[in-house]
């Protein structure tokens, strides 16, 4: 294909729409077919992104246009969150406290391990500040990065990469320490593994989905209070 063609049809936004779409298709697709957690969508999705974007020399800008409009709806997809929530209000009522303060370790163990290793590799602040927030949802993490003088592709990047962890380790994870609640599974996977630990939690269960996208939001609250404390 002529290049000058390639670059025009891929310079419009319909191109990243197209090929987040796809690439996350053919992810799930292979997810069902192989069924097991090491094979996880989201991460099949990425490496075929890449791979087309450098087999065929397209620009990283020409894709971003699609992408920026695909994650316009990362907001609205967590807050959809929400109903499964509602549906465990009860259950939610009964366990609050012990929900806030499972949310409550997860976030102190996460950014205190964080500072902990920066410290002891020698890191400056900006990467620190860049890694600290990476157990929340995009969102929130990058505005955490930003308004600390972190990096925020490097803090993206993080998020993305600890989320697919936690979906992929967590079935290991839950029969290896024997967690058989439901409650105690999903405030594991939203409070360590954000959005894309849920995603994996509503696979587990209802009300393990319900409490992961609970314990999210909470986790988000939490780290952004917890890092007007914290110095970097």
């Amino acid at each position: 294909m002529n290049h000058e063609l390639l670059m025009e049809l891929t310079s419009s936004p319909m191109f990243g729409v197209a090929l987040c779409i796809v690439t996350f298709a053919a992810g799930v697709f292979l997810n069902k077919k192989l069924r097991s957690p090491i094979v996880n969508s989201l991460l099949i999705a990425i490496g075929l992104t890449i791979v087309v974007l450098e087999v065929f020399g397209i620009p990283l800008a020409n894709f971003q246009e699609g992408g920026d409009f695909v994650s316009m709806f990362l907001g609205p997809a967590t807050a959809a969150l929400a109903l499964s929530i509602y549906r465990q209000l009860d259950l939610l009522k009964k366990n609050f406290l012990p929900i806030l303060l499972g949310c409550l370790a997860g976030c102190v163990t996460s950014m205190g391990s964080v500072w902990l290793m920066c410290r002891l590799f020698g890191l400056d602040k900006a990467l620190t500040a860049s890694l600290m927030p990476k157990s929340v949802t995009t969102p929130i993490a990058m505005e955490i990065s930003e308004q600390a003088g972190g990096i925020v592709p490097i803090t993206v990047a993080m998020v993305v990469i600890t989320g697919i962890l936690g979906a992929v380790a967590a079935p290991l994870l839950l029969k290896i320490f024997r967690i058989k609640n439901p409650i105690a599974a999903g405030v594991g996977l939203g409070a360590a593994s954000h959005a894309v630990g849920t995603s994996k939690a509503l696979e587990l269960g209802e009300v393990e989905g319900a409490m992961s996208g609970i314990s999210l939001s909470i986790s988000g609250i939490l780290t952004v209070i917890l890092s007007l404390f914290l110095k970097l």
